[in-house]
């Protein structure tokens, strides 16, 4: 399975190249042969761009058979890195020139780049999610989260009676109320530092000397929990980014596909279109 994967991605690289070239080569020609060529760069780009669009309508239609999620985003790759070479033709291989086809241009960036930036992190975060307790789904976190709150609260209250001090409940209130209580230490879990949550399992290890056998057997159970709510607030946190990054993409390529619309129709108002 890995290796047809790899064989996969290689195919499709050495297409992406070939295609490249060729068009590359064919440019000097073509537009010494067609005087109009940059509205046919143009067309050629606008069709581009509704292609790629045309996946994120294709996932959520996925109950219609048409090839697997995994080529349609390996597609989606390398034809937004062709379409970003078709761009650059377009563009006569210049910086953009005037208000609207600069805002144009920015747009186009910024789509490629959020898209690069989206196929980087859906290469790397799975792995880590993969190496941090399994999967998670995202729906059931708050769930899971509150779960483990209650556990721990439980604990606290349930030793108070037995061992005759508020020395667990106490250190409870003041040091890991707020950390069960809710999301935490995102950016932390974003660069993989687990250093809060380490510094509240050394703090409650302190107070250990302090504590009665069954103190110690409760906190001993307490640091599991504050472990558990580690490893899904790091869930959270890496399937946020995860998650993110398409309300950025999304709304640019949408912005995008409005503006080149606007651009066609500028450009045909003005020039009287291709002769």
């Amino acid at each position: 399975m890995i290796r047809r994967r790899i064989v996969k991605r290689a195919l499709a690289g050495i297409f992406l190249a070939v295609a490249t070239v060729v068009l590359l080569i064919r440019v000097d020609r073509a537009q010494a042969e067609h005087p109009h060529f940059v509205y046919i760069s143009g067309w050629l780009l606008f069709a581009l761009i509704l292609a790629l669009t045309f996946f994120n309508a294709r996932k959520k239609i996925a109950f219609i058979p048409m090839l697997s999620s995994r080529l349609w985003f390996l597609v989606h790759i390398y034809l937004g890195l062709f379409t970003a070479v078709v761009f650059m033709i377009h563009l006569r291989w210049r910086v953009p020139i005037g208000t609207f086809e600069t805002i144009l241009g920015l747009l186009f960036v910024g789509v490629t780049v959020s898209g690069i930036l989206g196929w980087w992190l859906s290469r790397i975060l799975p792995r880590r999610l993969t190496g941090v307790g399994g999967e998670v789904p995202f729906e059931r976190i708050p769930i899971i989260r509150r779960d483990l709150r209650e556990q721990a609260e439980k604990l606290v209250v349930t030793v108070v009676p037995t061992a005759g001090a508020t020395t667990l409940a106490d250190f409870y209130t003041a040091r890991l109320s707020g950390f069960f209580a809710g999301p935490a230490n995102m950016p932390s879990h974003w660069f993989g530092s687990s250093r809060i949550a380490n510094a509240l399992l050394n703090d409650l290890g302190k107070i250990s000397r302090f504590l009665s056998a069954d103190e110690k057997r409760i906190s001993h159970e307490l640091g599991e929990l504050v472990r558990q709510k580690d490893a899904l607030d790091f869930h959270r946190s890496l399937q946020m980014v995860l998650k993110g990054w398409l309300f950025v993409h999304i709304p640019l390529t949408y912005g995008l596909i409005v503006f080149t619309l606007a651009h066609i129709v500028l450009v045909y108002a003005f020039s009287g279109g291709a002769r």
